[in-house]
């Protein structure tokens, strides 16, 4: 039977590869290199059998279309191998093989890339930091000459900061006045002052009414230069910030408690106002209903977060409470401990978007004595926290009496007050 198409014969089939040929090899335009599936059937085998085809390995029998001796005097197309265009184990260029040359790709360098990236994010906090540091650094009003303050006591051991309120009005509009109820009195005095103290047994935080009996002693003029004499002359605590500013009340205040002054700190009403609303309110317990036509405080008993105008209220509060001033520095006391652990929390100090207004409204408010660095008020608002997480002492100074409506410092207790933070001893005395 004949397989072949019609019109052919196994006379026709002989060893014809193409029209026209009558070689014993293919047309060399006409060949197609192929992979050898298995061995070709042996010369003279049985008809239809598969001619053996020729060999494009290492230089064997070639095209007689491309020189009749070898062909590509031994390339190798690579299919007899099933390696093609170069690379190892017939894979192609897309197949994950290495380069052109097919030189396996290097495996990643992690270890590298590792430290590289360590070193990146490294550099990039280093950097905030160091910017931070020297914004925050440059917004301190560094206005109060301590260096101005004459007859100083010997200092003992730990800080003491001198933190005052001040009802300052500077860069609030009337609008401003009405809402936090300021009113509009020039010039400025102190609401609150507080010393606060710390060491290596914990923080003590004591509020000086601002009705304290004290004496007026000699002091240099901060603007003038001149000294002026003591004479003896008693009068309420906070006449000695009215009188001369910070540096005569600081004076002031060491004279009548032998206790150095290290630090002096000072914020507004607006500046007090402002923090609070920054860090986002403070939450605090108030122990009694509150209403005062004069500080604005409309507040009910429990806890409750305040904002910057109702924070500021609370502070000023003094007609409404039955202890009036003394009751007034406790609140105001019981408020810092509560701002200052607001601010230092992870909330506040991790996120960008709260710390740094927080900061600049502080730091903007504050006012600060020239050797007020950055470490010592940060080291001042952790004391304050720590006074209110318990790890510290808050209290007023202890009184004894009063005499022409100012309150006399029970002297006894004070001077022992002094001589324990002097030494930086656990403090025992109460104000009780």
């Amino acid at each position: 039977m004949n397989d072949w198409p019609q019109g052919w014969s196994d006379d026709n089939r002989g060893t014809r590869y193409g029209r026209g040929s009558s070689g014993a090899q293919p047309e060399s335009a006409r060949v197609m290199r192929q992979v050898r599936r298995g061995p070709s059937a042996p010369p003279g085998g049985p008809p239809g059998g598969v001619p053996q085809q020729p060999s494009y390995v290492d230089g064997g029998q070639g095209d007689a279309g491309y020189g009749g001796h070898g062909g590509y005097d031994g390339y190798d197309s690579g299919y007899n191998t099933g390696q093609v265009y170069g690379t190892p184990g017939g894979r192609g260029p897309g197949d994950g093989g290495g380069g052109a040359m097919g030189e396996p790709r290097p495996a990643p360098n992690w270890r590298r890339r590792i430290k590289i990236t360590a070193i990146t994010v490294v550099t990039v906090l280093l950097a905030t930091t160091i910017g931070t540091y020297f914004w925050a650094d440059s917004k301190l009003n560094r206005e109060v000459d301590l260096s101005k303050v004459i007859d100083r006591p010997e200092a003992g051991e730990g800080t003491n900061y001198l933190i005052v309120g001040s009802d300052s009005r500077e860069g609030m509009s009337a609008e401003d006045k009405k809402e936090l109820h300021t009113g509009s009195a020039e010039g400025k005095r102190t609401d609150s002052m507080m010393i606060l103290h710390t060491g290596d047994n914990g923080s003590t935080l004591i509020s000086l009414p601002r009705d304290s009996d004290v004496e007026i002693p000699t002091f240099k003029g901060s603007e003038s230069g001149k000294t002026y004499q003591g004479t003896g002359r008693h009068t309420k605590l906070n006449a000695a910030y009215a009188e001369d500013g910070p540096e005569l009340l600081v004076r002031t205040v060491e004279f009548n408690t032998g206790l150095r002054i290290d630090h002096y700190v000072e914020i507004g009403f607006a500046g007090f106002a402002n923090i609070v609303d920054a860090v986002g309110g403070v939450e605090i317990d108030i122990p009694q209903d509150i209403k005062d036509t004069k500080s604005g405080a409309d507040l009910k008993k429990g806890k409750q977060t305040l904002n910057g105008e109702e924070a500021l209220a609370f502070v000023r509060t003094r007609y409404a409470l039955a202890g009036s001033d003394l009751d007034r520095t406790k609140n105001q006391q019981k408020f810092l401990s509560a701002l200052a652990n607001q601010v230092a929390t992870p909330g506040t100090v991790l996120n960008p978007f709260k710390l740094y207004p927080t900061m600049g409204a502080g730091l903007d408010s504050l006012i600060v004595d020239k050797d007020m660095g950055l470490f010592d008020l940060a080291s001042m608002f952790w004391a304050m926290k720590g006074v209110s997480g318990g790890d510290g002492t808050s209290m007023n100074m202890p009184i004894s009496g009063s005499t022409g409506g100012n309150l006399v410092w029970d002297k006894a207790k004070v001077k022992t007050l002094v001589e324990q933070l002097k030494n930086d001893e656990k403090v025992t005395v109460s104000s009780d």
